[in-house]
């Protein structure tokens, strides 16, 4: 992509957030219950990036992504410290590619002390997949007009002469 001077570049101050400073296993075993918890926030987000096209257009929406997981993290780290630890190490020690199925156990421990201390409960494993309308108050992107070329090659009249084809129709059978 060629910059140009007329290109708008955010600075490092609007780009530098807060990372989530966590491994892929701790990562993943809060996953259901981030995406739960963040649902309008990302799909806010998401909504913004498959509009406009493009990111620095969102980053607000981004931030307050980020912004919401931090928060579902604290408040996890401050209720359910050992639970997660459990269930994250468990997940990380328990096979190579952090399946679950090893870890029902510390998982079903662990959800229990979200929902009792979070009021947060675990969604079925078919809830992120089913289509769900996402109301929004962001003005709706204008929509493109199509572009009409004054110089089109109009098309050719009825009574110009249209001789046979040389070799022959392709459409041979049709005669």
């Amino acid at each position: 992509m060629v910059v140009t001077k007329d290109i708008y570049l955010p600075s490092d101050e609007e780009l530098t957030v807060p990372e989530i400073n966590l491994s892929g296993p701790a990562l993943r075993a809060g996953a259901f219950h981030v995406g739960k918890k963040c649902e309008a926030e990302n799909n806010e987000f998401m909504l913004c990036r498959q509009e406009l096209d493009d990111p620095r257009a969102c980053l607000n929406e981004g931030k307050a992504v980020t912004s919401c997981a931090m928060d579902f993290f604290r408040k996890v780290k401050k209720s359910c410290a050992q639970e997660f630890t459990q269930y994250a190490n468990c997940l990380d020690k328990s096979s190579g590619d952090l399946r679950f199925k090893y870890c029902r156990k510390t998982q079903a421990v662990y959800d229990k002390c979200v929902l009792d201390n979070m009021n947060l409960e675990r969604p079925d494993y078919g809830y992120f997949t089913r289509a769900k309308v996402h109301a929004t108050d962001r003005p709706a992107p204008p929509k493109k007009e199509k572009t009409v070329y004054a110089d089109a090659t109009p098309g050719l009249p009825d009574d110009y002469p249209r001789p046979e084809a040389k070799y022959g129709s392709r459409f041979h059978w049709l005669n």
